[in-house]
């Protein structure tokens, strides 16, 4: 039986990455960075995530206007950025970008809304070569709401994308 509680309270401790960490780390920008802060990182191993879901978030004009909800393919996102996060914060992986090339086991139980904190943790499960498997878990005050196995495809920063007609994915 896996283990869903909520990340221990790091309240106390200080942020491991604020945005401006974040954004040194991904690639991504607004309006597509979907993570707010790292509240704990263990670069290579295991990194918790910080969303605060606001009403001005774009995706609520057109997803859902009558009845706003955090679309699941952009909690998905926001997982895998915080894998991202931890994957590329380990040294043999900072020359790289971590591409997300795919997702198992992913479950989506409850709706996330304006007003929510979407706390995300990252769990690695094994990288072998340049792959990277993780498992994701998203809480909002204690419930899950969406999990997932991601798979990572990592690239030197300047070879050509893993989406090309010369690249495979496991």
């Amino acid at each position: 039986m896996e283990d869903h509680s909520r990340p221990r309270s790091v309240r106390a401790k200080p942020v491991a990455l604020d945005v401006e960490g974040i954004l040194r780390i991904l690639p991504h920008r607004y309006p597509f960075i979907l993570v707010d802060r790292i509240l704990e990182l263990e670069p290579g191993k295991r990194c918790v995530g910080l969303k605060n879901v606001t009403v001005n978030e774009p995706f609520f004009v057109g997803h859902f206007p009558q009845m706003r909800v955090m679309p699941a393919v952009l909690i998905t996102e926001a997982m895998a950025q915080v894998g991202g996060v931890m994957i590329l914060s380990a040294q043999e992986n900072r020359s790289k970008t971590a591409f997300f090339a795919g997702i198992d086991r992913a479950r989506f139980r409850r709706m996330v809304v304006p007003g929510d904190q979407l706390v995300m943790e990252v769990r690695m499960l094994r990288q072998k070569g340049n792959y990277g498997f993780v498992r994701a878990v998203a809480w909002v005050e204690g419930k899950v709401v969406a999990e997932g196995d991601l798979f990572f495809a990592l690239r030197e920063q300047d070879s050509e994308a893993p989406f090309g007609p010369s690249s495979t994915f496991p």
